[in-house]
């Protein structure tokens, strides 16, 4: 019981921002850069698979080591930890998928560092009251 308040209020969070990013603020940039790339339509089941697993990571390695923290060690566990996946996944593109876009490898990371920080934070902050 103690993961399962903060994975759904990271899953809240982290779904809204990211819906958010993905679906309007950022949209014509990955279309610009990376639009041949793009499927047509979500893998809906691909992508809960991810938001699974990687919320699963937010809670496990950013917002429950912070319950005896401060909301500063989980703001910078969080932005590393999203510095660390983010950078896995677009480095991993970059090294290995033909004209994968330096700019997409460094707005995603960005977006990675700040999308985990924000959703470690809320999912701690709100986890820590009864």
């Amino acid at each position: 019981m103690a993961y399962l308040k903060p994975f759904l209020v990271a899953a809240a969070a982290f779904t809204v921002l990211d819906l958010l990013w993905l679906g309007i603020i950022a949209r014509g940039v990955y279309e610009k850069y990376i639009g041949q790339h793009m499927r047509p339509s979500t893998d809906w089941t691909a992508a809960l698979l991810f938001y699974l697993i990687f919320l699963a990571g937010v809670v496990y390695f950013v917002v429950q080591p912070g319950t005896h923290n401060n909301s500063t060690g989980v703001l910078l566990r969080g932005a590393f930890f999203g510095f660390v996946t983010y950078s896995t996944y677009e480095l991993t593109n970059r090294a290995v998928l033909e004209n994968w876009p330096w700019p997409i490898v460094l707005i995603d990371i960005a977006w990675g560092t700040v999308l985990c920080a924000l959703v470690g934070w809320i999912s701690w902050h709100f986890s820590q009251r009864p």
